[in-house]
């Protein structure tokens, strides 16, 4: 892989979603949450699935599936230990490289587990290859403010007290990014929003402990690879404000919709092709801009 687009140390994050495949219960509810919101929009279609494939699911998303009716699953994961206990046909692969014939699934869903690829746009395109026509793509991955608190804090701790900065937060696209990526990699109907899932820590260090339970620390290749100096943590701990109610973090979801293009598929209206007037399917007064409505 060419290094422009070399972001994450894959080998490390497989190490560390291995590890946390014993360690990820901890973060249980917020790892329920997300999942759970993610296949609401697997409600909002009546489409019938039959091949399903899941990528990072923890063992939350299969056993969801196959509740649903669908009778084939594969749970794929970068850890062979997560694979094992997603609860499907266990697969472990690099997503990067996905080992699936073109149109060998009707149905994937990947939850927070696409923001460790290093290619996303490209990660994407085998994803709809492996997709059958009107196939579903669901996807959940974090994206910008996310945790900015713990990124100003540390950003401000290691400044203070080595005079620099490397990342220790990973990079997360922007919401606004989420569709053009759908239709770069040939999605029809892309549709990207967020998810918020408020959080509140009595500690800041306790957030630090749930990133590392759900194996999501730094693994950015361009990381300070010495070891943080012993002040740096609760320095930055103490910058992150907080009040009765306890520490707030930030956590915003994108959530990622596309179908395989297919023959007799709905498209988007062309642009000026509407025969009705918004106003008039409201009941409203339609005003130009700049003009003022009247009483």
């Amino acid at each position: 892989m060419p290094d422009a687009i070399r972001i994450f140390d894959r080998r490390l994050v497989r190490l560390r979603r291995e590890r946390a495949a014993t360690t990820q219960h901890r973060v249980a509810p917020i790892l329920e949450e997300a999942a759970a919101r993610l296949l609401d929009r697997l409600d909002d279609t009546t489409r019938r699935f039959t091949r399903a494939l899941e990528i990072g699911g923890r063992g939350l998303i299969a056993p969801a599936l196959a509740a649903r009716g669908i009778p084939f699953v594969v749970s794929a994961d970068l850890a062979a230990g997560q694979a094992r206990a997603a609860g499907g046909l266990p697969v472990a692969l690099d997503e990067e490289w996905l080992p699936f014939a073109e149109g060998s699934f009707d149905l994937v869903v990947a939850c927070l587990s696409l923001h460790w690829v290093n290619d996303l746009p490209g990660a994407l395109v085998q994803i709809r290859r492996a997709l059958a026509p009107d196939g579903l793509f669901l996807a959940m991955l974090p994206c910008l403010p996310s945790l900015q608190e713990l990124r100003a804090a540390l950003s401000e701790a290691e400044s203070e007290l080595r005079g620099g900065l490397s990342p220790r937060v990973s990079p997360f696209p922007e919401l606004r990014d989420g569709a053009g990526l759908l239709q770069r990699a040939g999605f029809a109907l892309p549709v990207a929003d967020a998810e918020d899932i408020p959080l509140r820590y009595r500690d800041p260090l306790g957030l630090l402990a749930d990133l590392r339970a759900a194996g999501e620390g730094n693994a950015v290749l361009a990381r300070d690879a010495r070891t943080p100096p012993r002040a740096l943590f609760p320095l930055a701990a103490a910058r992150m404000a907080g009040d009765a109610a306890g520490v707030p973090a930030t956590l915003r979801l994108v959530v990622l919709t596309g179908w395989a293009p297919a023959v007799g598929q709905p498209r988007p209206a062309r642009p000026g092709s509407a025969t009705v007037r918004l106003a008039g399917a409201l009941g409203t007064v339609e005003h130009g801009t700049g003009e003022k409505p009247g009483p």
